[in-house]
């Protein structure tokens, strides 16, 4: 079990997450560092989120820059690192495959660098991965000879899309469980996110470093940014229900998200920070079940009493069909559970996002 002693540094501890974090963790710890850019994308008032705990320390630098790491690690020599920096945004990651790289690949291998060059070396790192790297994960074939047998369909080609097939057809998808279902990412995003797990577990097997890594399901609540048009669709669907406007819902609406409200997610990466025995596997981060998009559409619209949703049909390249996590081996090895179901957390959503005059 971490103690409340030592000193915690959170890449991108700034943000949305970050900042939900870090009263907790300046509870936890005699000292919070957030290294973080305040990138305007997330970041348009230069500021760290709403709720960040002035306990923390700011140490604005971009990740990639090894120089800055020396600055920072030449007196601080951190107990735990929380792995929360990474260029998000799976459509986004298609047209700046570049900037998603060197932040999420390169940014993590330069933090590495710099730990070891700075004898710095942590007990244990958390990871913020996502279930962005199962891609479409496993389906089970539910008609034919092959009944019951679980395969990996990969990404739904441009044909389906076209022709308005959404579903593998005979199949039926399979909840994200990383002891059961196999990382096949399908976005630019999701290929940065597995690597970053691939070179946390490599170096620190010959390091020695403990590493916890939790897969998120789709993340909302109050902080997100509501202009950032690549993250949080819960907060995008909010801005447009609260102007009266009607939301759109790309292919047939009953597309599968786990979302999980961002109380939860920091409690279940703070578990990480602490449980005794660290997993030797990702730990899949949801809400234990899933909503269609479409209907939590309807829900926000309702909250709003804005016109019900528009199914349009429109899709895009690295958008994976249904995504929701096995909730029982975060029970098991972190003893989470999340506490927020999405009818409450879509109120508390909505209520932050009437608030924020300049996003709407």
């Amino acid at each position: 079990m971490r103690t409340s002693q030592g000193l915690a540094i959170v890449t991108g501890g700034a943000g949305f997450i970050g900042a939900a974090m870090s009263s907790r963790l300046a509870d936890t710890f005699d000292r919070v560092i957030a290294f973080d850019n305040l990138h305007p994308q997330i970041h348009p008032d230069h500021r760290p989120s709403d709720g960040f705990d002035p306990r923390v320390e700011v140490f604005e630098a971009d990740i990639t820059d090894a120089t800055a790491w020396d600055r920072l690690l030449r007196d601080a020599k951190p107990d735990v690192v929380i792995h929360l920096a990474a260029e998000t945004g799976t459509g986004q990651s298609l047209t700046e495959s570049t900037r998603h790289t060197m932040v999420n690949v390169v940014g993590t291998s330069t933090m590495l660098d710099a730990l070891t060059r700075n004898d710095a070396v942590p007990q244990r790192i958390v990871l913020a991965s996502s279930r962005a790297v199962y891609g479409e994960g496993a389906w089970r074939y539910t008609t034919g000879p092959q009944a019951g047998d679980v395969y990996y369909p990969g990404p739904r080609p441009t044909s389906m899309f076209e022709a308005k097939q959404w579903d593998f057809p005979g199949a039926e998808p399979l909840a994200m469980n990383a002891a059961l279902v196999q990382p096949r990412p399908a976005s630019v995003y999701g290929v940065t996110k597995l690597a970053q797990e691939d070179l946390l577990r490599i170096w620190g097997d010959a390091f020695r470093v403990e590493i916890g890594i939790v897969r998120l399901q789709n993340v909302y609540g109050p902080g997100q940014t509501p202009s950032n048009p690549y993250t949080g669709i819960m907060s995008l669907f909010c801005r447009v229900a609260h102007n009266g406007e009607q939301i759109s819902v790309y292919e047939d609406g009953e597309v599968r998200r786990d979302f999980i409200i961002i109380d939860d997610v920091a409690l279940a990466i703070l578990r990480m920070v602490q449980v005794d025995d660290c997993p030797t596997v990702p730990i899949d981060i949801g809400s234990g079940s899933f909503q269609t998009v479409g209907a939590a559409a309807e829900l926000i619209a309702s909250l709003y009493g804005a016109p019900a949703p528009q199914i349009t049909g429109q899709w895009r390249h690295g958008d994976v069909r249904h995504a929701w996590a096995d909730p029982e081996p975060a029970r098991r090895l972190l003893g989470f559970s999340a506490e927020v179901g999405v009818d409450e957390g879509f109120r508390r959503l909505a209520s932050w996002v009437d608030t924020q005059t300049s996003y709407l």
